[in-house]
């Protein structure tokens, strides 16, 4: 990713400076115009919702921190002592969380990645570099590529059937090739625009279908209180 697209990389760290009066925006032609809070994105472990804290407890091995933004989940295993790689496309962000003394970090494309680990996180809708499902087939052969033997995927995710909700709580999902998980955004930040991406929100059940068609379990490890879960993938024993 190029710096002058990098909208939340450069709010991320200009927070992390001393900058708070900045906006980070979320453009996206399915909804109106929405900010994040930059405090979140370096919220401690007791600022974590508890299906991150969750997931972080349950990391072992040789850990890859996938998107890792800041760097707050990173720095949280680092400082407990494990093993972790924080990667991210972002170069600003990068740059912050060397500042921020995590020792191993890379600025590198999930996709193209080689080496093994025994957990892999996706936090905070990591999984949704996905982008569409009609890409799944290609994101669970990469896992088989760089997922240690017994290791796991550790990922949240939330399913949007609530915006489908009518006021007598029945839901109604559109009819139509597209998944409703398939979303489109694009990051602003002061004069920083960032090009629009893919994202993908996704189900439960349809996750555990395609882990399934590819070799793989899913265990719902915990539920959120509105539609968001935390799983854990890893291979079938034989």
């Amino acid at each position: 990713m190029k710096k002058e697209h990098d909208a939340m990389g450069k709010a991320i760290a200009d927070f992390y400076k001393g900058r708070r009066d900045g906006k980070l925006r979320v453009l996206s032609p399915m909804f109106e115009e929405d900010e994040i809070p930059l405090k979140t994105l370096f919220r401690s472990f007791r600022e974590m919702p508890k299906i991150e804290q969750n997931a972080l407890k349950m990391s072992k091995g040789r850990i890859l921190d996938v998107g890792a933004g800041s760097g707050c989940h990173s720095l949280w295993l680092q400082e407990k002592g494990f093993d972790v790689t924080a990667i991210d496309i972002s170069p600003y962000s990068i740059e912050t969380m060397k500042e921020r003394g995590i020792v191993n970090v890379k600025e590198q494309d999930f996709f193209t990645l080689e080496e093994k680990y025994d957990t892999i996180l996706m936090l905070m809708n990591g999984i949704g570099i996905v982008g569409t499902l009609d890409k799944l087939p290609d994101f669970f052969k990469h896992i088989d590529k760089i997922l240690a033997q017994d290791g796991q995927l550790l990922c949240d995710s939330s399913d949007l059937c609530y915006l489908y909700e009518d006021e007598d709580g029945i839901i109604e999902l559109p009819y139509d090739d597209k998944y409703y998980g398939e979303l489109e955004y694009t990051m602003c930040y002061d004069d920083v625009k960032g090009e629009p991406f893919p994202w993908l929100y996704i189900d439960a059940d349809t996750l555990r279908f395609h882990a399934e068609a590819y070799g793989f379990k899913m265990e719902i490890i915990k539920r959120g209180d509105h539609y968001d879960y935390l799983a854990r993938i890893s291979r079938v024993r034989n």
